[in-house]
């Protein structure tokens, strides 16, 4: 297998075509000097050669800088036309991996410039990200494609071959779900590194827990054979492997030749796919992120599909059942010990003692929220309590779900509404997310997405489970 420890830590990155515009070769440059990447970073220009750019030497070429001093990673950010010459000085400084950021390469025709890459990464031994993406996001290594981005470090890898969502899905799946990435990959037109050479890196690598992949093409055969087989080995290591293919309208596969050169293939191909590997399939960024943060948050815990649910309201009770019911997952009747416990603290009046227990009025009240809570833990028909609150996101309520929290066996999932736009109340309930992401307890926003995503869960540990008995 290839090893790809001098890409993700290496001893010194350059970036070839850096001005002192925020575009192009800046835009990299801008990226590592806002997560302060601490070792050194060399930056080239012709035409600016000797002058400073935010606060660094510009040199001519790679070959300017000594071979002594060794660089491991190149970002590439001149037109297409210039980039065959300039990889043969990068292959000359040795430099073993290299991303090219520019586009113009074959998805509008220029397979030609493509294969001269290839020729010459071949003759020096260098491995190509790219053209046409943005390449890695290191937080651990204080690597980034953006300045958007931060230095918080978990669990989660992504692989995508477009620049911009790598980008903004970086940014969503620390910030938004609670879900910081180990490492993020944008890979492009895949011409040398592909997919495969990449999750099978993500097999071994003990800082990559779970998946993400943004799919618009396979590029042949050969590659989605080893593909399949990749898939399949992540998800009986316990490793699950989410894919959001797109491409499955006749105008979307157009757009994805004319994006990454390659070819979309149909979405029944992918639905049996990802049926016979055990991967997770999603149709949309927030499927994606929210199934990253399922993972990451109940992946090792014991949920299956007959849950326990708390709500406030009859109505809603039945809308939360019926959703639940409609993604294969289960509301058993609670036992009748568990009834005699809750009517101990539940008025009889505006209240539904069974599962889903409707608290009622009842339900703004703290303390009868967290006996509800213990009440349902205690129940063995129940692997996880589910609990939506809409009323306020205050200290009080934060209290009594944190001393659930520590006296609870089970796990719980909450769902946040969002039932007006006030920004008090967007705030209290940002604070709320947080301080539940804290507990490592995953926050929805809707009980559909919940659903979704606790089908999905299910489905891969069933997998795992079905794969076992075979």
């Amino acid at each position: 297998m290839l090893d790809m420890n001098r890409l993700f830590n290496p001893r010194a990155i350059g970036i070839i075509g850096v001005s002192d515009k925020p575009y192009g070769g800046g835009f990299f440059l801008r990226a590592l000097q806002s997560v302060a990447f601490d070792k050194p970073i060399y930056i080239f220009n012709p035409r600016l050669k000797g002058q400073i750019v935010r606060n660094l030497y510009v040199y001519g070429s790679i070959l300017d800088v000594p071979m002594e001093e060794p660089i491991d990673y190149v970002v590439i950010a001149v037109p297409a036309k210039l980039c065959p010459a300039i990889l043969e000085e990068v292959g000359k400084k040795k430099v073993p991996f290299v991303t090219i950021f520019t586009s113009g390469f074959s998805e509008v025709g220029m397979q030609s410039l493509e294969s001269d890459l290839l020729i010459i990464a071949k003759n020096y031994d260098i491995k190509i990200l790219g053209p046409n993406c943005v390449g890695i996001y290191v937080p651990k290594n204080k690597i980034a494609f953006s300045s958007r981005l931060n230095t918080n470090s978990g669990n989660f890898g992504m692989i995508l071959q477009s620049g911009g969502l790598a980008i903004q899905m970086s940014s969503m799946t620390s910030s938004i779900y609670g879900n910081p990435v180990s490492k993020a990959l944008s890979i492009g037109n895949q011409i040398d590194l592909n997919f495969v050479d990449f999750l099978e890196y993500f097999l071994t690598d003990e800082e990559t827990e779970v998946i993400g992949l943004y799919l618009e093409n396979i590029k042949n055969r050969e590659i989605g054979q080893n593909f399949r087989q990749i898939l399949k080995k992540l998800a009986l290591k316990k490793k699950p492997v989410i894919l959001w293919k797109v491409g499955s309208g006749e105008s979307s596969r157009e757009a994805i030749t004319s994006h990454t050169g390659g070819l979309a293939g149909s979405q029944a191909v992918w639905e049996g796919v990802a049926r016979q590997s055990g991967t997770t399939l999603v149709k949309n960024a927030e499927e994606f992120q929210n199934m990253a943060m399922t993972f990451h948050y109940l992946l090792n815990l014991s949920v299956d599909r007959k849950v326990g649910v708390i709500s406030i309201g009859g109505g809603a009770s039945i809308q939360i059942t019926d959703i639940l019911e409609q993604h294969n997952l289960s509301v058993p009747r609670l036992l009748p010990e568990t009834q005699e416990t809750i009517l101990k603290f539940l008025p009889g009046v505006n209240t539904i003692v069974r599962n889903p227990l409707d608290l009622g009025s009842s339900g703004i009240n703290p303390e009868i929220f967290y006996k509800a809570l213990i009440a349902l833990d205690r129940d063995p028909n129940i692997s996880a309590i589910i609990f939506g609150w809409v009323i306020n996101f205050d200290e009080q309520i934060l209290k009594y779900v944190k001393k659930a929290y520590y006296e609870m066996n089970k796990p719980f999932i909450c769902v946040a509404y969002m039932i007006t736009d006030d920004i008090q109340y967007y705030s209290d309930r940002l604070q709320f997310k947080k301080e539940m992401f804290q507990l490592k307890i995953p926050v929805y926003d809707s009980i559909e997405e919940l659903a979704k995503s606790l089908d999905k869960l299910c489905t891969f540990q069933e997998y795992i489970y079905n794969s076992k008995k075979q």
